[in-house]
């Protein structure tokens, strides 16, 4: 069982190496400033959750130390690498601030004007977001639907809440969980752009969904390796 849990935990610290590593566009691949550090304490904790629980522990522990010394900001760079990766020629926008990862759905994406019904190409780019955000289950997603100046608060306001509202629905039907997921419709209280021409009106015409590092998770990590 111990040499079994060896080969588990030589699996896992490979892989832990690996990942830590950003491919470019070129091939090369450099490590990742902010996973490097993270990838010793990993290899060290896997081991010690492999004697204590089995394979199961290992890929636990070695996860949570890797997080951990890595820092939030590592496990964020792989999450924007992949959101990158599968939201291209999508039409959403991915950017980057700090630790949260923002993705920007412009109207002509996501519904038909004064609709909050989804459309085709909307569905296939939340699609391809969702195999993501499963596989990084320790954040959040605010989710903030906006729209332009024109028309009155009583059209724009429950119209933009139910435009953040369905892109909510879509991703948890695609695996995402609920309790991940905050949703508010702001109208058009927060522009991005000038309503004064047609341009701009365009930009503000939006849904955002902001992702942000899951604070709760990372301290249940570090209480769990202690």
């Amino acid at each position: 069982m111990k040499l079994f849990n060896s080969l588990i935990v030589t699996a896992i610290a490979a892989s832990l190496a690996l990942s830590g590593c950003i491919t470019y566009a070129d091939g090369t691949q450099k490590a990742s400033k902010t996973a490097s550090f993270g990838l010793g304490g990993a290899a060290v904790c896997g081991i010690i959750g492999a004697l204590s629980h089995g394979s199961k522990g290992a890929r636990n522990s070695a996860l949570a130390c890797g997080a951990i010394g890595a820092g939030i900001g590592g496990y964020m760079d792989y999450q924007e690498k992949k959101l990158r990766e599968n939201l291209a020629n999508t039409g959403v926008n991915v950017e980057r601030s700090g630790d949260q990862i923002k993705l920007v759905m412009p109207e002509n994406v996501t519904f038909p004007t004064n609709s909050a019904t989804l459309s085709t190409n909307a569905q296939n780019a939340l699609a391809a977001a969702a195999q993501t955000l499963t596989q990084y289950p320790d954040t959040t997603l605010t989710i903030n639907g906006h729209t332009d100046n024109t028309g009155s608060d009583a059209i724009n306001d429950p119209l933009s809440q139910r435009r953040a509202q369905a892109v909510a629905t879509f991703l948890q039907s695609r695996g995402v969980s609920g309790s991940r997921l905050a949703v508010y419709g702001h109208g058009s209280h927060q522009p991005v752009a000038s309503n004064a021409t047609a341009e701009g009106r365009a930009q503000n015409r939006r849904v955002e969904i902001l992702i942000n590092p899951d604070q709760n998770a990372v301290r249940a990590a570090q209480q769990q390796i202690q």
